[in-house]
């Protein structure tokens, strides 16, 4: 749409949008204290949480990847949507109507191709016109193999299921007539080009994948018709803007609260699984979309979790008891250590998987199923010692053999000191001495040089031709000779009201790491501290005008950083009698070694100038340690 989006109604979209609540549809926050919130970060792996969100100042930042801003700049980054596109979005969800003017799109920074939010629409659109064709007489397939499986209208409703019609164009001719184009349907998935458009799913029963927001952002089609020409099981919607299957969970959106709130996730194999674990209680289960679970689905699984050193849950995978569900639990155990979480194991002795489970003996039975989970290391072992033949001294130890090297594998660095030889023994019926004695030499033998660790590896010189990374010459913002600084401003981005003119005399000289410098530069730019009192868009004005990436970024993290107690006069007075100390104590530092290379007689003028210069400074400090100790 041509014209620029105005300043007003961008404004009225900060002021609307709540920082905490657009996160909390990919991260999982608890309260941190000091009115911030604090998560796993959704743009680098961690294992312990360092990503704040502050509501009240609009502002997240990581302090693990230094990654921060506003609420439009979450979706900017997390989503990879223009300006223009992220305050489109928010604009809906907050019903915000956005007026524009001539002179040119506002950022017109998108990328080609149809904007994010109408391949959105575009998904919407047919998921809502494919659960109305899921009513009609040709979709009687559909609706038997639903009932089969024990699934009534109520259920395919509540997971938005609906049915593709055989003709080829169906859903086509209807978004075309809803206003949208085919570069917006081909982009979103749902319509493909050969000679001319046609439906990408024809003749199938659909399961919609949506985002944890709930919004639709593909589907996955099962073959229901026996003269469908495509033999695939399933299809799932290709590759688009919205749809990455390696890190899409269908089930999230309904899950993702459940998940938070009990600290608990069940990972399934199919759409249909997913339906029978909600419907029969167990309301945290999830499942990959036409992929195998892997690495970003851990990622994403981790931030609703909650997963870190200090507040471990549990995962929980269901695998089918055949020799494919087992290799399935192998490769899931090989991959365990990208969890803090426990991670375990729930099969059906019988083989049958969750919607079977309910099927064939009901809804207690898929909770007793989660509830009978076992730790998937103990499964993974019996699966391994049960293809030796037992009844043989050899086959005990080779048993053995083969389970020590899983086993140091594991995540648990205490290996060889934990349950695991125990186990093994217990499995194979050697003695655990014996046992404990060979997972010892595996755990030899899997470090580099076959017993030497690899943290006591020598370093090696940069090769020939090689370069080194160039160190970098400005110190870390949180470096503990940076504290007062840094505590100081953040009392003068947070609580500008409470510091007000207690600040006349900082100055920039006060501040000596360059970024710190800056920050407090663009705080004197603004008007000082007293310009900021009234301002609840303070911290933002200040990070708008900040040109240098590193200066913006400490503003955010600085807004978003709990203070260490609630900023009373004492607090206040504290940290701005302190910071000056410390000029204090380096001019006085700096005064003495001049003196030190000064001729008290050469240079008489110039040292007893200097000499009464270092005696008011000193009487300067004494007046500030009495400040501060006053103030404590």
């Amino acid at each position: 749409m041509a014209g620029r989006i105005r300043e007003e109604d961008i404004a009225e979209v900060r002021e609307k949008s709540r920082i905490d609540e657009v996160v909390g549809d990919y991260v999982t926050l608890r309260n941190a204290g000091g009115g911030s919130l604090k998560g796993l970060c959704p743009f680098h792996d961690e294992k312990s949480p360092s990503f704040n969100v502050n509501p009240s100042r609009n502002f997240y930042h990581c302090f693990g990847c230094q990654a921060g801003g506003d609420v439009i700049s979450f979706l900017m980054q997390i989503d990879g949507l223009s300006f223009t596109e992220a305050i489109e979005r928010l604009a809906d969800k907050a019903g915000v109507v956005l007026r524009r003017e001539e002179g040119g799109d506002f950022r017109d920074d998108r990328p080609k191709g149809p904007p994010r939010q109408r391949l959105v629409e575009a998904n919407r659109a047919a998921q809502e016109y494919y659960a109305d064709q899921l009513a009609g007489p040709d979709a009687i397939p559909g609706r038997t193999f639903l009932s089969d499986r024990g699934f009534d209208r109520a259920a395919a409703e509540m997971f938005g299921m609906g049915w593709a019609p055989r003709d080829g164009e169906a859903l086509w001719r209807h978004l075309r007539g809803r206003g949208f184009s085919q570069e917006e349907v081909v982009a979103a998935g749902v319509v493909k080009v050969g000679r001319s458009a046609y439906d990408a799913f024809r003749g199938r029963l659909l399961w919609p994948i949506r985002d944890p927001s709930g919004a639709t952002i593909g589907f996955g089609a099962r073959r229901i018709l026996e003269d469908d020409k495509i033999e695939a099981k399933y299809l799932n919607t290709p590759e688009t803007t919205l749809y990455k299957k390696s890190q899409v969970l269908y089930g999230i959106d309904l899950a993702r609260k459940e998940i938070a709130r009990s600290s608990q996730a069940v990972v399934v194999e199919g759409y249909t699984d997913v339906m029978a674990c909600h419907l029969s209680g167990v309301t945290t289960a999830v499942a990959s979309c036409g992929t195998a679970f892997g690495e970003d689905h851990t990622r994403v699984l981790r931030r609703f979790l909650h997963d870190h050193e200090e507040f471990r849950g549990e995962v929980i995978f269901t695998f089918d008891g055949d020799a494919a569900g087992q290799n399935a639990a192998l490769k899931t155990f090989q991959g365990d250590q990208r969890f803090v979480a426990q991670t375990y194991v729930a099969v059906e002795p019988d083989g049958l998987d969750p919607c079977d489970v309910r099927i064939q003996k009901g809804d207690a039975a898929v909770r007793d199923l989660v509830a009978r989970r076992v730790p998937l290391y103990r499964f993974v072992l019996s699966n391994i010692v049960s293809q030796f033949d037992l009844d043989r001294a050899d086959g005990r130890v080779a048993a053995v053999r083969e389970a020590a090297k899983l086993v140091t594998s594991s995540r648990d660095a205490s290996v060889v000191n934990s349950s695991y030889a125990r186990d093994i023994a217990a499995l194979t019926g050697m003695d655990p001495v014996d046992v404990q004695a060979e997972v010892r030499r595996a755990a030899g033998r899997a470090r580099p040089g076959g017993g030497s660790s690899p943290a006591a590896a020598p370093a090696t010189a940069p090769r020939s031709g090689e370069q080194t990374r160039p160190r970098n010459p400005v110190p870390d913002l949180r470096d503990p000779r940076f504290t007062i600084e840094r505590e100081t401003l953040k009392l003068v981005i947070q609580a500008p009201m409470a510091i007000g003119r207690t600040t006349a005399d900082i100055g920039g000289n006060d501040f000596t790491h360059p970024v710190y410098r800056g920050v407090w530069d663009l705080v004197e730019a603004a008007g000082g501290t007293v310009a900021g009192a009234d301002d609840d868009g303070w911290a933002g004005r200040l990070r708008q005008a900040a040109d240098d990436p590193a200066v913006s970024s400490a503003i955010t993290a600085l807004a978003v950083e709990p203070l260490m107690k609630t900023p009373d006069a004492a607090y206040v007075g504290s940290y701005v009698f302190k910071l000056l100390e410390l000029t204090a104590q380096r001019r006085i530092a700096d005064l003495k070694s001049k003196l030190q290379r000064t001729n008290p007689v050469d240079q008489a003028a110039d040292y007893n100038r200097m000499f009464g210069e270092l005696a008011a400074l000193e009487q300067h400090r004494r007046t500030l340690r009495d400040h501060i100790a006053g103030a404590q």
